[in-house]
């Protein structure tokens, strides 16, 4: 089972949009990931985001090539400080692969908690925009498969 845990795009800064949406950029970024992931055979069975308009949007964009005919829905508990151990416990139960696009520091350090056992391990160093695979082996166990940045893909 994998877990691609996604960093939402580049969004307007507040002071131009309260809502802040991805940006021009941001959109670029998200929907040229979404194209090289669903071209090497990713795939998800469900899609969550935060519910702020910035993750709400990367996971449309996601959704639309890695899991076509998924709405994505929102997830609670990953806003940008919220504590990592009841998500991680949550996908746990996950038996399907599935995206989360949210936010940093959350996004690290979910990472960190599932791979390390230790939240506070500097484990990936997340960009606007990149995504992290990490497989379930048998044992329940996590490991990191890959990571991605929107700066490796060719524009």
């Amino acid at each position: 089972m994998r877990l691609f845990l996604m960093q939402h795009g580049d969004s307007l800064p507040e002071e131009v949009n309260r809502e802040r949406p991805l940006s021009g950029r941001g959109r670029e970024d998200v929907a040229r990931m979404a194209r090289f992931l669903s071209v090497a055979g990713c795939r998800a069975s469900r899609v969550y985001h935060s519910g702020k308009n910035r993750a709400w949007q990367t996971a449309e964009i996601m959704a639309e090539h890695l899991a076509p005919g998924v709405s994505p829905q929102v997830m609670s508990g990953i806003s940008p400080n919220d504590p990592v151990a009841p998500v991680a416990q949550q996908v746990q139960g996950f038996s399907d692969d599935a995206l989360i696009a949210g936010h940093q520091p959350f996004m690290g350090r979910l990472v960190a908690q599932l791979v390390a056992g230790n939240a506070e391990l500097a484990v990936v160093s997340y960009r606007q925009g990149s995504v992290a695979c990490v497989e379930k082996n048998a044992e329940g166990g996590w490991s990191l498969c890959w990571m991605m940045r929107p700066e490796l893909l060719a524009a």
